[in-house]
């Protein structure tokens, strides 16, 4: 189940990367929804980047 859920965020990633890279070389606007896809992928990874960062931190205090 992670393996699936990794790879679509992967996916997903490419796609607004290349996207967002793809309309900045050709000076155009890039589209809402591909701006607010990847806010949600910014913010997903942020999210899960500071509840690793806790939950390593908690282990080495030893509360986890």
């Amino acid at each position: 189940m992670l393996e699936i859920t990794v790879f679509t965020f992967g996916m997903l990633a490419s796609f607004v990367l290349s996207g967002l890279g793809r309309n900045k070389k050709a000076q155009r606007a890039n589209p809402p929804m591909l701006r607010y896809m990847g806010l949600v992928l910014m913010g997903f990874s942020t999210a899960l980047g500071l509840l690793l960062l806790g939950w390593a931190a908690a282990m080495m205090v030893g509360i986890a």
